[in-house]
């Protein structure tokens, strides 16, 4: 089953310079931005997880880790 993709269109203004080099260089201007907006997209997703596992590890901090290590056990046999 194929899953449609949506696309729109963004833009921005550069310096008329590096437009020159960029078609100087015959480099396609839409994979360079796909890419580097995934990964900023990406290493944004990846710093709002890191900042919530260090405040669950606040708030959990206080459990033993035999208890932790019991309970992850319990989780597993279900």
């Amino acid at each position: 089953m194929w899953t449609a993709v949506s696309y729109v269109t963004v833009s921005a203004k550069i310096p008329r310079r590096v437009k020159e080099l960029l078609d100087r260089y015959g480099i396609k201007v839409g994979p360079v931005i796909r890419r580097a907006l995934e990964e900023e997209v990406k290493r944004r997703i990846i710093e709002e997880v890191e900042e919530e596992a260090r405040e669950l590890s606040v708030k959990v901090s206080h459990i033993p880790d035999d208890e932790v290590a019991r309970l992850i056990r319990e989780d597993r046999e279900r």
